[in-house]
């Protein structure tokens, strides 16, 4: 495979952009972790994707620190159900508290709201508010972070205008979970960008499979999937076989360097409004 797609276990030599993924698997298959990764660059951790029930855990395994920043695909709980452990890791820690950045689309912010910031008194002793803990950044087209631009598009799970993929170009594209969205990758993956890519062995309405990848995205695209969100050992064995890459956990991915950019060349950018 190309060096800028080698897998790489994370006691080896690191290269200098990769994506460390953290869990592949779907909400049922907790064996497998659930679905998340981190960028890195020359080994440290730069984004972490997602923050499930055990991802906390895993992420301060991997870096011996809680994550300084968060990007939200979408709010169910196997991607968010993380977000009250480091509520208390940073607001008991007088270093972090309302430092660690959550970037999540606007149209996430009232769903976050309510899946993980309103519950009465997020301490029982009061005068705490969830997000004092956070520096919360509503999100549109994209965000910068760490002088990087990052494009923000919509992807197709569940309920139109809930869920949104990340893309950081040349580099690498995270659809999170969706259904095949040849129309974005077709904008966001034009590059020659890794594409890490919600797959499972059978499609279903808030989910892509094998046969939707086959069937939507042509043969070039398909050579730089890179899948998880998988079910079992034998649907990650049954995907190999159709030719897929398969994401493990604890794998790092290598990347190509991003490519420079600005938020006006976004290809969702529309200068005229």
């Amino acid at each position: 495979m190309p060096v800028e797609q080698q897998a790489h276990p994370a006691t080896h030599a690191t290269p200098p952009w990769a994506l460390r993924f953290l869990g592949v698997g779907s909400a049922q298959a907790v064996e497998f972790g659930s679905s998340g990764a981190v960028l890195e660059r020359d080994g440290a951790p730069l984004l972490l994707i997602d923050c499930g029930p055990e991802t906390l855990t895993r992420y301060e395994a991997a870096y011996a620190q809680p994550p300084r920043a968060v990007y939200i695909t979408h709010t169910h709980m196997d991607h968010v159900g993380g977000l009250e452990r480091l509520f208390y890791r940073s607001y008991f820690d007088a270093a972090s508290k309302g430092r660690v950045r959550i970037y999540a689309h606007a149209a996430l912010v009232p769903h976050l709201q309510a899946r993980v910031a309103d519950y009465p008194e997020v301490l029982a002793e009061g005068g705490a508010n969830f997000w004092d803990a956070f520096q919360l950044v509503p999100v549109s087209r994209g965000f910068w972070h760490e002088r990087l631009w990052f494009d923000v598009f919509a992807t197709r799970h569940h309920a139109p205008h809930t869920s949104f993929g990340l893309a950081l170009r040349g580099a690498f594209v995270w659809t999170g979970d969706t259904r095949p969205i040849p129309e974005m990758l077709a904008m966001y993956a034009a590059h020659g960008e890794t594409v890490a890519h919600d797959c499972g062995l059978i499609g279903n309405p808030s989910h892509s499979g094998v046969d939707d990848l086959d069937r939507e995205y042509p043969a070039d695209l398909r050579a730089r999937l890179l899948v998880y969100h998988y079910n079992s050992e034998a649907d990650a064995a049954a995907i190999a076989a159709r030719g897929y890459r398969i994401a493990r956990r604890d794998e790092r991915h290598a990347l190509k360097a991003p490519r420079a950019a600005s938020a006006h060349e976004s290809p969702g950018y529309d200068e005229h409004g």
